[in-house]
């Protein structure tokens, strides 16, 4: 679950803004009317795929919901405030540098890939990633093309393309990754 701020006060607006009623939303949906009016004065909180499903219904981002957000949440996070990410089958330590991405465009990301270490399976998603490789040679494979990424050197593309991530060296990789919009 995640926290309201105001959510369902911009639920509200939204379905407000697309001439929607509590049915025609709930129809869209799969959720109830009683659920969404309950959301939109704030008696229960979404959790991350019943606002994904209530984004799509709207045809807005999910970050609709966190507007003010940046303006009011600036960001200066030291690396003790970074959350460890796990993912199955990444061998990697993924520390997500911002705790709350709420409208923000972006999501960066602090990994360091062990040698042999790293995503071993193409795949793909909507948006951009940009890759800036602080130590150590990234191999980075775009829809079966591989290249390696050196310190001081980045990869910017369409997280569309199919792709993976290795370290294939003996020493390990650190690099800044960057998605937009957020994906997390």
């Amino acid at each position: 679950m995640i926290n309201n701020f105001q959510i369902g006060l911009v639920i509200r607006r939204l379905r407000y803004e697309n001439a929607l009623t509590l049915q025609q939303l709930a129809d869209r949906t799969s959720l109830t009317a009683a659920y969404i009016s309950k959301l939109e004065n704030e008696k229960v909180s979404p959790s991350i795929q019943t606002l994904k499903t209530i984004a799509d219904a709207l045809n807005v981002s999910m970050t609709e919901f966190f507007e003010n957000d940046l303006i009011n949440d600036p960001c200066i996070n030291p690396p003790s405030s970074w959350t460890q990410i796990l993912v199955k089958g990444w061998k990697a330590d993924v520390r997500q540098m911002v705790k709350l991405v709420g409208n923000k465009k972006m999501q960066p990301f602090f990994t360091v890939i062990p040698p042999k270490g790293g995503a071993h399976k193409h795949y793909a998603h909507p948006g951009e990633e940009l890759v800036y490789v602080l130590e150590g040679i990234l191999t980075l494979d775009l829809n079966g093309k591989s290249s390696k990424i050196g310190a001081g050197s980045l990869a910017y593309f369409s997280a569309l393309v199919p792709h993976t991530w290795v370290n294939n060296t003996s020493k390990p990789v650190k690099m800044i990754w960057v998605c937009s919009p957020p994906s997390w």
